[in-house]
């Protein structure tokens, strides 16, 4: 039951974190908004050619006009596609998406492995390499668990191991990578080898439909000495993530929503206006010593 009892804790803290992490930028001040043209949400043909409603005959007496569609599909092509990397460098996006890439079809690969713990919990048999379940729904559900997760693994591990080696032998990379980077590659690596280990022995992934359904029913994870390492190693990676530069799956929302894109206009008496006093009455904690933010600091030091 400790190894369930684990897995509770480190659903719950992947979880827990992430929205923590969310809450946290949400009660940030007001950032220094860059405006940058095209503005996706801005609707009709404007978002397209990078126009904004500022362009409008008496802009502050219309209703202002937002395209959440726009702002979604321009944010998911980045999240899903890391599409500005793409675009910049095409050599380093084929690494890292690799790695992205083999993150979300393993996330594909659990919610699989829970519609299989549910298929069988529901009394249907799933596809086995013994045989092939005659059942059409639990032979679709086993497939595609199957190359979800085979491929995901291979990806994921080919692009941490990948992004790792080149920031130990490219110099560029070198000058720049903190210890955490590298050990955050080698982590993610550490996880998805071991699992691979576990998966040899059990292609079909039927261990992790066991440990689905030890979920769903509260009962107690059968495992041997490499499951039970991986089991490990892949919660403690959850809990891991939300804490560092990795969660940035949380942050890039507000980067896009309230930096990058934010061209909400600053009208007398609108909401804009008070989170403007806000932020300019802020005031940082740490004093300042420089001769044009504090004179007599700097007459002191003579």
């Amino acid at each position: 039951m400790l190894l369930t009892v684990f897995v509770y804790v480190s659903i719950l803290a992947f979880i827990g974190l992430s929205l923590y992490k969310a809450y946290q930028y949400a009660k940030m001040p007001m950032h220094g908004r860059w405006e940058l043209y095209p503005v996706p949400k801005e609707p009709g043909g404007k978002g397209h050619y990078g126009g904004s409603y500022y362009e409008d005959l008496e802009w502050w007496n219309k209703p202002r006009e937002v395209s959440h569609a726009g702002e979604i599909i321009d944010m998911l092509k980045e999240m899903l596609f890391i599409k500005n990397l793409f675009i910049n460098q095409r050599r380093q996006w084929w690494l890292s998406y690799a790695l992205h890439l083999g993150i979300y079809l393993l996330g594909l690969w659990t919610v699989l492995l829970a519609v299989g713990a549910i298929t069988e919990l529901s009394g249907l048999t799933l596809s086995t390499p013994e045989g092939v379940s005659s059942n059409a729904w639990a032979s679709l559900v086993y497939y595609a668990t199957f190359i979800s997760g085979g491929a995901g693994a291979l990806l994921l591990g080919f692009g941490s191991l990948s992004l790792f080696l080149k920031r130990c032998f490219n110099n560029t990379f070198a000058k720049y990578t903190t210890p955490q980077e590298y050990f955050n590659l080698f982590f993610l690596f550490a996880v998805v080898a071991s699992g691979m280990v576990v998966w040899s022995a059990d292609p079909g992934f039927n261990y992790g439909r066991e440990i689905m359904k030890a979920l769903f029913t509260f009962s107690p994870i059968q495992a041997d000495t490499a499951l039970t390492i991986h089991i490990l190693l892949l919660g403690a990676v959850m809990i891991y993530i939300p804490q560092t530069k990795m969660s940035h799956y949380v942050g890039k929302y507000f980067a896009f929503h309230k930096v990058l894109w934010d061209n909400e206009p600053n009208l007398r008496n609108s909401k804009m206006e008070s989170i403007v006093k806000e932020a300019i009455s802020y005031k940082p904690k740490a004093s300042w010593s420089a001769p044009h933010i504090n004179p007599a600091a700097q007459q002191e030091k003579k």
